[in-house]
C-alpha cells in the first residue's frame, strides 16, 4: 500500500514538472494566434511596431534571451503600457518562439529620400528644438537616435501629423528611473508667487516635482508652493506638422527617421 502511494506521488510530480517545462517543439501557428490576440494592437500585425516597440528585429534590447522575453510577457514592464499576461507554460513557449521568428522577416522598405529628410529635420522642422539626436538637441521630446529601430514608418508618420495620438500612456505617478518615452507627461503648474510653468515632467515624488519647460530650462517646485498642478495625460506639446510639410517632404522626413538606428546609422 505504501509502495503504491509512493508511485502515485512520483507520477504526479513527474506530470507537474512536465507541465512547467514542456519538451514539445514550439507551435508557431499557435504562437501566431496568441500574438494576434494579445499583441498586434501595440506591436503591429507583423511586429513592425506601433504604440509598442518594433519586435521584428533579430535582437530585442529588453529581451536578449528567451527567458527574458518570457519574463516580460508574463510580468509586463512596470511604468509602461506593456501589461502582464496570464499564460500557460506551453503558451509562453509558443508565443516566445513566434516573436523570435519575426526577427527573421525582411526589414521594412521605406520610401523617400533620407538625405533630404535629414535637411528638413534640421531646418523646416526645427526638430532639434525638442529632440536629441546623437547627443545634440533638446530633451523635451524622446531621443531619436535609435527611433528607426524602435518604431515603424507608419508610427513615425502618425507621430508627426497627429502627435497626441501616439503619446505613451503610462499612468504610474512616480517613475524617475525610466526615460521619457516610457513615461511622458506634460504638466502645467502655477506657483504661489504667480509663476506659471508648462513643460515635461522630469521627476516627481510625494512632496516635489521637477519640470523641463519648452526652452529646456529645469524648474523645481515643492508641491506646497503650488496653487495648481495639472497633469495632461496623453497630450503632447509637439506641433502638428500635417500642414507644415508637403506630402513629398513628409515622406522624406519619415525615411530619415526610419534610418536612425543608433551607431550603425552614422
Amino acid at each position: 500500500m505504501r509502495y503504491r502511494y509512493l508511485c502515485v506521488l512520483l507520477i504526479l510530480a513527474s506530470l507537474a514538472v512536465r507541465a512547467q517545462t514542456p519538451t514539445d517543439a514550439p507551435n508557431l501557428d499557435h504562437g501566431k494566434k496568441l500574438f494576434q490576440g494579445h499583441c498586434i494592437s501595440c506591436h503591429g500585425p507583423n511586429g513592425e511596431g506601433a504604440r509598442g516597440p518594433t519586435l521584428a528585429q533579430p535582437n530585442l534590447p529588453r529581451a536578449s534571451t528567451d527567458a527574458a522575453l518570457v519574463r516580460i510577457i508574463r510580468s509586463g514592464i512596470q511604468g509602461t503600457e506593456m501589461p502582464a499576461h496570464r499564460m500557460q507554460p506551453h503558451e509562453l513557449t509558443n508565443l516566445t518562439a513566434f516573436v523570435r521568428s519575426l526577427g527573421k522577416l525582411a526589414p521594412e522598405t521605406v520610401p523617400g529620400n533620407p538625405a533630404r529628410g535629414a535637411e528638413l529635420y534640421k531646418t523646416k522642422g526645427a526638430c532639434a528644438q525638442c529632440h536629441t539626436l546623437r547627443g545634440e538637441g533638446n530633451l523635451i521630446g524622446p531621443d531619436l537616435t535609435e527611433i528607426g529601430r524602435k518604431r515603424s514608418a507608419a508610427f513615425l508618420r502618425r507621430s508627426i501629423t497627429e502627435p497626441s495620438a501616439e503619446v505613451p500612456q503610462s499612468f504610474n505617478a512616480y517613475r524617475a528611473d525610466i526615460n521619457m518615452p516610457l513615461n511622458f507627461l506634460f504638466v502645467r503648474a502655477k506657483a504661489r508667487d504667480g509663476r506659471e510653468i508648462a513643460g515635461v515632467r522630469v521627476n516627481e515624488d510625494t512632496f516635489s516635482i521637477q519640470l523641463r519647460d519648452l526652452t529646456g530650462k529645469i524648474h523645481s517646485f515643492s508641491k506646497d508652493d503650488l496653487t495648481e498642478l495639472h497633469k495632461d495625460w496623453g497630450q503632447s506639446p509637439m506641433p502638428v506638422y500635417a500642414a507644415v510639410f508637403s506630402a513629398e517632404e513628409l515622406t522624406d522626413l519619415v525615411a530619415f527617421l526610419s534610418s536612425l538606428r543608433g551607431v550603425e546609422s552614422r
